[in-house]
């Protein structure tokens, strides 16, 4: 919705701007820029980045418009799942969770939480660690230094789609002097013609100057710092669901353990104590 606004605002500003001091808006119509800026943007994005970082993006940015997953309902229902589990494996010992980790999807513990599901990286990365333990004696210190290892890996797998989005804004500016400056040649052949169809050409070669620094800064720049922050809510699930199975391991009780894992979440999303212990019972 923000993303929507935000647009929304942009285009209002600019172009009330433009034609309260005088602007004609039709003036800004040169489709032939638009396809000469977007085109090669397109193209030049589709070269710099492997087909699975294309998915990824169009998918991420899908996501900005119909909100992220990752908020508070989110983080209560991983809360909840991570207690039940390390409940059951306190009360009925470690063997007894191996069922629910090594298939997920028919467990009844996992199948409470849809969400949860969904999230078939987050999923994997639970029941990984949850079958690292349940197999053996491994030291705190090493188990979570594989789960940073991953955190880590994961970030640049999550923060690939920005990036690539942030390295297009920069190039939107050049390419809209691409277009300009093919607008000038265009022009060059009007130098016969009278003033009027000079003038137009001109303003037509720089509105792809326009074009590109608009979109460049205005647009595509602003959606990569926005997916980037929607990739910093995304790994905070996992640092949560690092720091309450590291508590398990140590020896806390299901409850604290999970409550490290909920002091791990940032605080405008974070639940608060008996906010979680109610959704715990609830669940």
């Amino acid at each position: 919705m923000l993303l929507i606004i935000g647009a929304v605002i942009v285009v209002a500003s600019v172009f009330t701007g433009f034609v309260l001091h005088g602007g004609n808006l039709m003036v800004l119509w040169q489709p032939t820029e638009v396809l000469i800026i977007f085109g090669a943007a397109l193209g030049s994005f589709i070269i710099a980045n492997p087909m699975h970082t294309l998915k990824e993006t169009f998918s991420r940015g899908f996501q900005l418009l119909t909100g992220s997953p990752y908020n508070k309902s989110f983080y209560m229902d991983l809360l909840s799942l991570l207690y039940e589990i390390f409940d059951k494996s306190r009360k009925q010992g470690v063997m007894a969770i191996e069922e629910d980790i090594d298939n997920p999807e028919s467990s009844q513990i996992f199948s409470r939480y849809p969400a949860i599901m969904k999230s078939k990286e987050l999923q994997a990365f639970i029941t990984d660690y949850l079958r690292i333990i349940s197999s053996g004696n491994m030291p705190t210190h090493e188990l979570e230094g594989m789960m940073e290892n991953e955190i880590d890996s994961r970030r640049h797998e999550i923060e690939e789609s920005a990036h690539a989005v942030n390295k297009i804004a920069d190039a939107l500016p050049g390419l809209g002097i691409v277009a300009a400056v093919l607008g000038i040649v265009i022009t060059m052949n009007f130098m016969s013609e009278g003033p009027e169809k000079i003038g137009l050409s001109v303003a037509a070669a720089l509105v792809g100057t326009f074009l590109g620094i608009f979109m460049g800064y205005g647009f595509v720049g602003p959606t990569s710092i926005a997916m980037e922050h929607a990739a910093k809510y995304e790994l905070k699930a996992y640092e949560c669901v690092r720091s309450a199975i590291v508590a398990t391991v140590s020896g806390q009780a299901p409850q604290m353990a999970i409550e490290f894992g909920r002091k791990a979440l940032p605080t405008d999303k974070r639940p608060g104590f008996q906010e979680l212990n109610d959704h715990v019972r609830s669940k």
